[in-house]
């Protein structure tokens, strides 16, 4: 049985009815280092259609984008697939439509919406957490037999609790009528959790570790150790050393970024904002020139005009030379 730990226990079973770099071989590209600010070619293309996703640890992104509606960008979520099986972090809007696409273009079955069992959230900011409902609800529909494990901040069983009570005509239209249905798919089993080991089985264990995140009481970003890999994924977060620290080396960082040269084009108000809730280009050149992943994956950019190719010359200039992607939907690494 699967281990939870550093947890505080509220645990709600919501129930209201009521390539050349080592870090991409396994998705079989062979990029060159990108010079003079040039982008990484994308991991999702025709090699990472051909690669093995059934052993060993990958990431899917699933939804790259932020709170604007980006037509080529779903909402933040990523897949930490190991020996085949889906592990979630945050529920951006599109999320289990993009983790079919994704199930069908890699040929991996746990990214199919009834395997979509288990997920963790990096906070409860709206982006991150409005795709919830369909990661509740679509699985059921689609026949998930087994409740959604869901950990997260302080406020994701209260959450789990109001979204399956809005619901609730849903469910007793679906678990009473003639349409089949499974009896306990539809639940929702919520753990509010503290920093540490929240979550082990036999294919992986998840760290969690506190982030500052504007003003929120508690956000957190993850470690993923399994498949004899380690990813960590930072969730929205102003720099920290936790990022150094929880990575030192690891196989994969996706990281969270805005652009610090059209930043200072934005209004005093949202430079406050910005400054104290995300990391720029420059700082994260220091952050990642000191954790060493085996690939830096850029995520949930802020461009704010900038393109992609003009963010990772900000991150070469600012003094950054290791293996780096700008990520893109449905990317593999």
């Amino acid at each position: 049985m699967p281990a939870t730990h550093g947890t505080r226990h509220r645990f709600a079973v919501v129930a209201s009815l009521l390539c050349g770099w080592p870090a991409l071989a396994s998705v079989g590209c062979a990029p060159e280092a990108p010079m003079d600010g040039e982008a990484m070619p994308s991991a999702g293309g025709a090699a990472a259609r051909a690669a093995d996703l059934s052993s060993g640890m990958h990431v899917v992104l699933l939804g790259t984008g932020t709170p604007n509606p980006e037509p080529a960008a779903s909402g933040p979520a990523t897949a930490v697939v190991v020996d085949g099986r889906a592990y979630l972090v945050d529920a951006g809007p599109g999320i289990v439509r993009r983790a079919a696409e994704a199930a069908e273009r890699y040929g991996v079955d746990g990214l199919t919406a009834a395997r979509l069992d288990i997920a963790f959230l990096t906070h409860l900011h709206s982006d991150h957490t409005v795709g919830l409902p369909d990661l509740i609800h679509t699985p059921w529909v689609a026949e998930r037999e087994a409740p959604l494990k869901l950990f997260g901040p302080d406020g994701t069983a209260a959450m789990a609790m109001h979204l399956t009570a809005a619901w609730e005509a849903d469910f007793e239209n679906r678990l009473s009528g003639s349409q089949p249905a499974t009896p306990d798919g539809w639940r929702v089993e919520a753990v509010d959790i503290d920093p540490g080991v929240i979550y082990e089985d036999e294919r992986v264990r998840v760290t969690a570790f506190a982030v500052p995140h504007t003003g929120w009481p508690e956000a957190y970003g993850y470690r993923f150790d399994g498949g004899g890999r380690t990813v960590v994924i930072s969730g929205d977060t102003a720099p920290t050393e936790a990022i150094v620290e929880m990575c030192d080396g690891c196989d994969v960082l996706v990281h969270e970024v805005y652009s610090a040269t059209t930043f200072r084009d934005r209004p005093p108000e949202w430079q406050a904002y910005h400054a104290q809730a995300h990391t720029s280009t420059i700082e994260l050149a220091d952050l990642a020139t000191r954790a060493r992943p085996g690939i830096l994956v850029l995520h949930h950019q802020l461009g704010w005009g900038a393109t992609p190719e003009e963010m990772v010359a900000e991150i070469r200039a600012a003094g950054y030379d290791g293996p780096l992607a700008y990520g893109r939907d449905l990317d593999v690494y």
